[in-house]
């Protein structure tokens, strides 16, 4: 790959919202930010939602979302500041998206794995039952190897400035590869 791909390359990822500046420069601290715990705690919500649908335990999942309510309910607020952060006026439709495909790469999960699903997944329940608090719920979550429908980078969101950066200079790119192809 020649350099001047590689870093069209990179800034097509940073438009996409899967990387960020700060990211590139300090990835090892990404697991302590306010983004990641909430993408962490939304997975496992998310996860235990599906084996409740699947396995017909409507109740314990409900049993859940009451006992955590405080905690789901500042996670949701701290997804939806980095999806405001990181897509502007398109955050809501992504946010959306990611909600969607997040179910659904979790019940593909569950119809890959069959009659064993419910088996594997229902001891969840029981785990996430005996937590004692909202961080004890963080830790939990952080630990369990949740499917994510995708990477999203999350130390922080990306500043607002960079995405105007980088569309400048992919638009400035393109504009210059279209005038050199018509010459």
């Amino acid at each position: 790959m020649t350099f001047p791909i590689w870093r069209a390359a990179i800034a097509g990822l940073a438009l996409a919202g899967l990387v960020n500046g700060q990211a590139a420069l300090a990835a090892g601290a990404c697991t302590s930010s306010p983004a990641h715990e909430a993408f962490d705690v939304q997975g496992l919500k998310s996860e235990l939602m599906v084996t409740a649908l699947s396995c017909n335990m409507q109740d314990r999942y409900n049993a859940f979302v009451t006992r955590f309510r405080p905690k789901l309910l500042d996670e949701e607020g701290a997804l939806n500041a980095y999806f405001r952060t990181t897509y502007g006026r398109g955050a809501q439709r992504e946010h959306d998206d990611y909600i969607t495909q997040l179910a659904n790469v979790q019940s593909e999960r569950g119809l890959k794995a069959g009659t064993a699903f419910c088996n594997q997944r229902a001891a969840m329940f029981d785990e996430v039952a005996v937590l004692e608090s909202a961080q004890d719920l963080s830790r939990y979550a952080q630990a369990k190897d949740i499917i994510q429908p995708a990477s999203y980078e999350t130390c922080a969101a990306p500043e607002r400035a960079l995405h105007a950066e980088v569309r400048s200079r992919s638009r400035a790119r393109a504009a210059h590869t279209t005038r050199a192809t018509r010459s």
